[in-house]
């Protein structure tokens, strides 16, 4: 990720000013406000703004008057407790928004998540920036033989070769086409006097969807924590992963007591069906339970088995 001399100069005049508030400050996520965090070769992900703290989920289940003067290991409690019984509500008390500049694929898997507000950069009014997202070649994989949604073993030799560079070809090509056919330079200006160009709303289709867009992407803790739990997790798409990843640096410099919880009771916890707790009674017990005897499918049981740590025909 490189960043212009101008936008650079635009975020240290952002962190240099301060003012005044009587509203709770997060200090870990005030050292990371308006800095970007490289994601992918030219993405970024940077908190804008934010909203409440640990203390505003615990004042929100208590419905206090003030940020309370229980003890902090009461307060935590409270977070572990809410967390781990569901209740949601507390968190939908603290915000957080987010600039984040992504690969067009990658938003519109992101875009899913329908419990947010977005403003997304408009090609309608502006020109996109000559930036494509192309993969490391660790990460450019074949399409994996048992998950219609995954990636299997990674390309090799002159096949990887060859797909890279119809990636970069393909990218810069239609880019050219695309900035013909608007007749205007980054600046906007006519390019070519002798004709008028394509209206910017047209003239973007033509672009891959490896292209760079930017939006601002504003939730709420508790939407936030369900869209790690899924973008975070060890199955997500590589490249939207990513970007979950950089945003749970910021959560746990923002909500350091929420973070502990959820990676606690989400990010490290199973779900078990009433079938599979059976299983594991039956287990513990000392009975020798199989699959065919168990009541579940086999994907099932071998997901049981490897929640467990034992081998699918143990």
């Amino acid at each position: 990720m490189a960043l212009t001399a101008e936008q650079q100069q635009e975020i240290e005049a952002a962190r240099a000013a301060e003012g005044r508030t009587r509203r709770p400050v997060a200090p870990g996520l005030e050292a990371l406000l308006y800095q970007a965090i490289p994601v992918l070769d030219h993405g970024f992900l940077r908190v804008i703004d934010y909203m409440g703290d640990d203390a505003a989920v615990v004042q929100a289940a208590r419905v206090s008057y003030g940020r309370g003067t229980r003890a902090a290991n009461e307060d935590r409690g409270l977070i572990r407790y809410l967390m781990r019984h569901r209740h949601s509500t507390p968190f939908e008390m603290c915000e957080i928004k987010y600039h984040v500049k992504l690969p067009i694929f990658v938003a519109r898997q992101w875009i899913r998540h329908r419990t947010s507000n977005v403003n997304e950069y408009s090609a309608r009014y502006s020109i996109l920036d000559r930036e494509f997202y192309i993969p490391a070649p660790e990460n450019l994989a074949a399409q994996s033989s048992v998950n219609r949604q995954g990636r299997g073993t990674v390309l090799q030799g002159e096949e990887a070769a060859r797909v890279l560079d119809l990636l970069r070809q393909d990218a810069m090509t239609t880019y050219d086409h695309y900035a013909w056919m608007l007749n205007e330079d980054e600046a906007g200006n006519t390019v070519d006097e002798s004709r008028q160009g394509l209206a910017r709303e047209l003239a973007r289709m033509n672009l891959t969807l490896n292209t760079y867009t930017q939006w601002y992407w504003k939730t709420d803790l508790h939407n936030l924590f369900h869209f790690l739990s899924l973008r975070a997790d060890s199955h997500a798409q590589y490249e939207i992963r990513v970007y979950a990843e950089a945003m749970l640096r910021t959560v746990e410099a923002w909500v350091p007591a929420c973070f502990e919880a959820f990676r606690d009771y989400r990010m490290g916890a199973v779900t078990l069906s009433s079938g599979m707790l059976a299983i594991v009674r039956r287990m513990l017990a000392g009975e020798a339970v199989e699959q065919a005897g168990s009541g579940l499918s086999k994907r099932e049981w071998r997901e049981l088995m490897q929640v467990l740590g034992r081998e699918a025909g143990a």
